[in-house]
């Protein structure tokens, strides 16, 4: 299976040569004229570089940039020109995308990944989104964060328009906190797919009573797609049909054929899960794990708590020193004017363990984040 624009990675674009590929900024790029595009795009010299650069690119040439770099056999950088990893000077033959970590555990990490690893689980990701041709997908993040390259590139494979008209678009990938905001300015929203960090029950039940399908899945820029569900009708993340699990210590680990180059056989990047046959419940980073006198809290755990309270538009959680202890929880919160810091305390005494209980209280306007709207709660400590 190869990364070709429309029709489900047909040919090409077949069939949809006068339907919309891109509409951004008030421009639209029909597929004919998205394939001219990406046919033109220049090629690289025989004896030169093997990669193209579409970090400092707008999305529609981005995009471009990207299934030509496919066409041609060649690499492609999608980085953040901000915050570029220190990348090999050679790279592997067979590598498709130059992408990198988020960042929001620490400085990015380079990564080069195969176009087969993201496009042989397109199938099953479109089973269980139902995105279709005939779907709008709404980008609401940088390419450069891989969640929202990769709802990009599946959506053109598949036929579908990418889009940054939240007015018109029936589909849309984001982050929680992103997700229930957004969701408010899409009328005709029909699918929503949330990842990047957990997906409180609070956030869950409003999305779904709006009757819209709502999908979660688990994912990291190194493994890609692990497990998914289907709100309402799985209570629990599951693996997909070609990824193997397990946990070693509390930690998940995967061995999976859409992880990125170097990362074969069984890897982990550090996230607390527990396992049941196929389903999977993440935790969170093992590294955001606040030690309460001999208690383990999880940062994520605290955190979806206090983001599903009357109030509280995002949180984050972080670990103080104490003498006796060793460590207390502090929370970091940004409040919607709905409610004072007060009501809110009260109701998290109600919600809450002791352990977990944040001892202080910051209220921020803005949580720092990361590209792709995650919480970047090492810019906290």
């Amino acid at each position: 299976m190869t990364l070709e624009l429309g029709g489900r990675g047909g040919d090409s674009v077949n069939g949809r040569a006068n339907d919309p590929a891109i509409v951004w900024s008030g421009r639209t790029l029909t597929y004919a004229e998205l394939d001219a595009a990406v046919e033109q795009w220049p090629h690289l010299p025989v004896h030169g570089a093997r990669s193209h650069d579409a970090s400092a690119l707008e999305l529609p040439e981005a995009l471009i940039c990207v299934f030509a770099a496919a066409r041609q056999g060649s690499a492609v950088r999608v980085e953040d020109p901000a915050t570029r990893p220190e990348r090999p000077t050679h790279t592997d033959p067979d590598a498709f995308l130059l992408v990198a970590t988020s960042g929001s555990t620490g400085r990015p990490k380079p990564l080069e990944r195969t176009a087969a690893s993201w496009v042989d689980s397109f199938p099953e990701f479109t089973e269980i989104t139902d995105i279709r041709p005939t779907d709008s997908v709404l980008i609401t993040g940088p390419l450069h964060a891989t969640m929202h390259l990769f709802a990009a590139v599946h959506a053109l494979w598949m036929g579908a328009c990418v889009t940054d008209d939240a007015a018109q678009a029936t589909a849309v990938h984001a982050v929680p906190s992103v997700l229930r905001d957004v969701l408010r300015r899409m009328p005709h929203a029909r699918v929503a797919v949330a990842a990047g960090a957990g997906l409180d029950d609070a956030a869950a039940q409003t999305i779904s009573v709006q009757h819209i399908r709502l999908v979660e899945y688990y994912g990291s820029a190194e493994l890609s797609l692990v497990a998914a569900r289907v709100v309402g009708e799985h209570a629990s993340l599951r693996l997909l049909r070609d990824v193997e699990a397990r946990t070693e210590d509390g930690y998940l680990v995967v061995r999976s054929p859409y992880s990125a180059l170097g990362t074969t056989g069984w890897c982990s990047v550090g996230d607390l899960a527990e396992l049941s046959g196929r389903e999977l419940l993440v935790h969170g980073r093992g590294d955001a794990a606040i030690n309460v006198g001999g208690t383990t809290v999880v940062a994520e755990d605290v955190e979806r708590i206090l983001t599903a309270l009357d109030g509280v538009r995002a949180a984050a959680a972080i670990g103080s020193p104490h003498a006796v202890l060793g460590e207390t929880v502090s929370a970091v919160i940004e409040l919607d004017g709905s409610r004072d810091l007060d009501l809110v305390r009260a109701d998290a005494r109600a919600a809450m363990t002791k352990e977990a209980l944040p001892r202080r209280w910051t209220v921020v306007q803005q949580l720092p984040r990361t590209a792709s709207g995650k919480i970047a709660r090492k810019a906290l400590l």
